[in-house]
């Protein structure tokens, strides 16, 4: 039986055929009423027959090359007993058709058990070319810093890699941390004592948690004091040791609370520290403590930096072009700015 959409590429100068030995697969592979495909000819601009275990992608050269390394990538993590959804399939095709190198090795990262992340509730792999070098980054330096917009994963995947690490007993403790106060607001109109009043800012760390765990070993661990979130305050005078560090939302730290928390790095820690530069809300002229220390430690080997764009945002695709939208207003209005100045 042979199943073919309608929408038609732009071109058709190439052509390509697949074949999947494992039948039993196909369903997870091309997705509910082949959703999985759609996604792929939607996305690349190719057309996808299928017949049987066979498939036939016709397109552009460059379109045919990523939607097949795609697949192949897709079918790979099903063999190895990975899931497939919606997320995992973007991911290919994201892979599969930005960075360097070819598509096939660029989505190699997204099965690849190198780069797995194992947590008890989920194995979490990269899904963009800037997620790859961000978890081989946290894998590898004692130190790593991961700048850029909203969506990218930036605090997802440090809070992923601490959790691991835990259930390995490779690290003692977690600590998760943010400044308390953000987007102007004062923790004084808040109700409550000071725990209750940082609580909502802390919230998002918390999720974190709960995708990773089950819900009663959070709150156990949050208990027994493995699992530590607190707000940047709650650092100073400290030495962490044995442990995973996590500072989020890091823009919003001065250079004095950022060297204050860069210090605290005890024996057998990693710290992981996270910010987007555009959405600094501190004072104006209060230069950003993030800004700085990027700036300071970037020669050091020891130190990693990760940056971001709006092509390694992962959430809804809407997601990436509105970040996209922003990113390209405010760089006309600057360069108006500039042209008002001259």
């Amino acid at each position: 039986m042979s199943s073919k959409r309608s929408q038609k590429p732009a071109k058709r100068s190439h052509s390509a055929s697949l074949e999947f030995e494992d039948n039993a697969l196909l369903a997870h592979l091309f997705g509910e009423h082949d959703q999985n495909l759609l996604r792929v000819e939607h996305q690349l601009g190719v057309s996808v027959a299928s017949r049987g275990n066979h498939l036939q992608i016709s397109g552009s050269q460059d379109a045919v090359d990523a939607a097949t390394a795609a697949l192949k990538a897709l079918y790979t993590r099903l063999q190895k007993g990975m899931e497939v959804g919606d997320g995992e399939v973007d991911a290919a095709i994201r892979m599969a058709r930005e960075g360097d190198g070819s598509a096939k090795q660029r989505v190699q990262a997204l099965h690849t058990e190198e780069l797995s992340i194992v947590t008890r509730k989920r194995t979490i792999t990269p899904r963009s070319p800037g997620q790859t070098a961000y978890v081989r980054a946290l894998m590898e330096h004692e130190l790593v810093f991961g700048s850029g917009p909203a969506g990218t994963g930036k605090t997802y995947l440090a809070v992923a890699t601490a959790v691991s690490l835990l259930l390995k007993g490779q690290i003692e403790r977690i600590i998760l941390s943010r400044p308390a106060v953000e987007a102007g607001e004062r923790l004084g109109f808040l109700p409550g004592d000071m725990l209750e009043k940082v609580d909502p800012y802390l919230r998002p760390l918390y999720d974190a948690l709960y995708d990773m765990l089950p819900g009663d070993q959070v709150a156990g661990r949050l208990s027994s004091g493995e699992i530590e979130v607190a707000p940047l305050a709650f650092m100073r005078g400290r030495t962490l040791s044995n442990s995973y560090v996590i500072l989020d939302e890091a823009q919003n730290t001065t250079p004095v609370q950022m060297k204050m928390f860069l210090t605290r790095l005890g024996e057998n820690s990693r710290m992981a520290v996270t910010g987007d530069l555009s959405q600094i809300d501190l004072p104006k002229g209060q230069p950003s403590g993030l800004r700085e220390a990027i700036d300071i430690l970037s020669p050091m080997k020891e130190v990693a930096i990760v940056e971001f764009s709006a092509a390694d945002v992962v959430r809804h695709s809407l997601v990436t072009r509105i970040v996209q939208a922003y990113a390209d207003a405010e760089k006309e209005l600057g360069t108006s700015t500039e042209r008002m100045k001259d």
